[in-house]
């Protein structure tokens, strides 16, 4: 099997970060258009990628992995293993020869761009959804997506990794299945593995933080295991951190949580390049002032996740536009941080976060700030501030934005 008619070159360095990376068009005379025109414009910032570190681990991670469980399948021991594959089928005795290429996670907090990591990796490296060899013939899909059922059934895992099939390849394995009503679920393991064999490359299993409050997640675990040696494809799971707790139960299930984990962004170098990035996507008429003051303001509402980040950009530039305030500032992202992601702002607050030394994260005058100044001068409101309760304005001033004092 020639690798090279499957996957594209593995990427590095400067080359990888061109490839990974989205940049939506725009036009700075959009601020001259309606309402209407602004605010359908304003949709494509969602469409923005800026690679990270863990955007580069994650395409290494998963085009070697892609790789190693293609090598495996042009090789007589692949051939033994089908032949396996196919008592298992038939109820029989069989036995796992060939053993699996990979298994790993993908562990991160929820919005922090896991999704996007892989889908960015997985579009980079693969050439289609559907490769068409020659010689030998199959039809190879180089990396399938399928998501962990919400109660972690083996066989509804299995059926989905059917169905997902039938719809790459325009099969019908998942319908005869369901209308037989025979399969056992080592019937469908044996069935999927052999599938497996022909014509997956890497597996990636989603919403993994499924199996942690059920108690099927175990089987599932195992299954999925079993998957692997009878197929020797690699398999990825990918999950929220709650999933450690249930992956550190037993050293069975430790073993196949070896991988990647990321928490919360730190305030660094990246994130501000990434709102600065941000920040020339400008719908609003009038240009926006103390970016700086901005970016801090951004991370401490989001502790670091690109996810809400976006979002808070996105809805106060809505908002500005539909209120006529027509400028992004604290005023605009106070709103919707208060009207847009309510729901979210008791998870955000309660995480704990690293944040560089230059940067303060006092939370109970933030959120006195949020509530109190929604005025567009801000400086007025906190001279009203200091003199009322007798406070420092240099210390008001300091919670808001970087003050360097010096002496003269």
């Amino acid at each position: 099997m020639n690798i090279s008619n499957i996957l594209n070159p593995l990427l590095s360095g400067d080359t990888l970060i061109s490839q990974l990376s989205v940049f939506p068009s725009y036009d700075a005379d959009i601020i001259n258009k309606s309402e209407s025109e602004r605010l359908i414009a304003l949709m494509d910032i969602y469409n923005l990628y800026i690679p990270s570190q863990m955007s580069i681990e994650i395409y290494s991670k998963l085009y070697l992995a892609t790789l190693r469980s293609l090598q495996k399948k042009d090789t007589k021991i692949a051939i033994k293993q089908r032949y396996e594959n196919y008592n298992c089928i038939n109820n029989k005795s069989y036995q796992g020869i060939i053993g699996g290429s990979d298994s790993f996670t993908i562990i991160g907090t929820s919005g922090i761009g896991k999704s996007s990591a892989i889908s960015r990796a997985v579009n980079s490296f693969i050439k289609n959804d559907v490769i068409k060899l020659v010689n030998p013939y199959a039809d190879i899909i180089p990396c399938l997506v399928v998501q962990c059922p919400f109660d972690s059934s083996v066989k509804g895992l299995l059926l989905e990794i059917l169905r997902n099939i039938d719809n790459k390849l325009n099969t019908n394995y998942y319908n005869s299945v369901v209308k037989s009503r025979t399969a056992t679920t080592d019937m469908l393991i044996g069935m999927v593995s052999n599938l497996a064999i022909n014509h997956i490359g890497l597996l990636i299993v989603d919403e993994i933080q499924n199996v942690v409050n059920s108690k099927n997640g175990k089987n599932l675990i195992g299954s999925l295991t079993q998957l692997i040696n009878n197929s020797g494809i690699s398999i990825c799971m990918v999950g929220t951190p709650e999933s450690n707790r249930f992956f550190e139960q037993a050293m069975f299930l430790a073993r196949r949580s070896v991988g990647l984990n990321y928490s919360f962004l730190p305030f660094d170098d990246y994130f501000i390049s990434f709102c600065n990035v941000l920040f020339k996507y400008v719908y609003v008429r009038n240009p926006i002032q103390y970016k700086d003051m901005l970016i801090k303001w951004l991370y401490d509402h989001s502790k670091g996740i690109t996810a809400v980040v976006v979002a808070l950009v996105h809805d106060a530039q809505e908002i500005a536009i539909l209120e006529g305030l027509e400028v992004l500032d604290i005023n605009t992202l106070t709103k919707a941080y208060n009207n847009r992601i309510s729901l979210l702002q008791n998870y955000i607050d309660i995480q704990d976060t690293s944040v560089s030394s230059n940067v303060k994260n006092d939370t109970k005058v933030k959120t006195e700030f949020n509530n109190t100044y929604q005025s567009e001068n801000i400086i007025e409101q906190l001279v009203k501030k200091s003199k009322k309760e007798n406070l420092n304005i240099i210390d008001l001033l300091k919670d808001i934005c970087n003050i360097e004092e010096v002496c003269i």
